[in-house]
């Protein structure tokens, strides 16, 4: 080898994971304890393994990973039907089959979409952004619109501005609006019996609780009966068909590291 050569030596093999942009150091962990990992063919389960990234072959769900690899970063545009998870011990069908988790191993969701809630999911392998997005204090806006029985009024909004009870604990302000009683997003897709006393709601917040736009609505008396999210933080779904998913561009994962950095320092 020449003086001038760089070699790179011998690293747990967590950390030779999250190099990679596999996931988080924690995360790694997680995949090595599911023995999701394999050195040279043997599954490695010890949180001590080291590898030699310059002659070990590391697989991640019989994926090679390299440090060669960055993270990844892309959207989903979720249809109903689909669990935020990558597996189901059930068999139902999960949003794991709708991304590429075979060219990007260790790919999961930032964040949740109920099962019947469509619209943009975010994928990452990197599990520090990910976790810094979701932290309440980040404070991340997600935009969301709602067929929702009934028109609100100026009360009810107002109510929604201002934070209101639900079962688990105050909900922070939330800025909603009556976008109109139709959209073309909803206009074939409205379940029979809807399409009458209903308006569309658009409404922005940046909690991420269970059921919370569907919570926060019934509150102020109006049934969500259709729920899609169409932008997260600064990502929308420019490009994105229902049902396909789209890399993000240099721009869009640049924003997202400034948001991250900047939350950070807010801390």
């Amino acid at each position: 080898m020449a003086p001038s050569e760089e070699r790179i030596v011998p690293m747990r093999l967590q950390r030779f994971l999250a190099r990679a942009g596999v996931a988080s150091r924690r995360g790694s962990e997680t995949l090595m304890s599911a023995g999701r990992v394999r050195v040279n063919g043997q599954v490695v389960r010890e949180m001590g393994s080291k590898v030699d990234p310059a002659t070990d072959v590391v697989e991640v769900d019989g994926a090679v990973v390299r440090l060669a690899q960055g993270p990844c970063f892309l959207v989903l545009n979720k249809p109903a039907g689909y669990l935020t998870t990558m597996s189901d011990p059930y068999g139902r069908p999960c949003v794991a089959s709708l991304v590429p988790t075979s060219r990007y191993p260790g790919l999961f969701p930032v964040g949740r979409l109920d099962g019947d809630t469509t619209g943009i999911l975010l994928f990452t392998t990197d599990g520090d952004v990910a976790q810094a997005l979701l932290h309440p204090s980040k404070h991340v806006d997600k935009h969301y619109v709602a067929l929702v029985q009934g028109t609100p009024d100026e009360a009810d909004l107002a109510r929604l501005g201002e934070g209101i009870m639900l079962d688990d604990g105050p909900a922070a302000p939330a800025h909603a609006e009556v976008i109109g009683p139709d959209d073309a997003l909803f206009r074939t897709v409205a379940p029979e019996g809807a399409r009458g006393d209903t308006s569309v709601v658009g409404i922005t917040l940046h909690e991420g609780r269970k059921h919370q736009v569907k919570r926060m609505m019934a509150t102020v008396g109006h049934k969500v009966l259709l729920l899609h999210r169409d932008a997260f933080g600064p990502l929308t779904l420019r490009g994105c068909e229902l049902g396909s998913w789209r890399m993000l561009d240099e721009d869009e994962v640049a924003s997202l590291q400034r948001l991250t950095v900047k939350q950070r320092r807010t801390q």
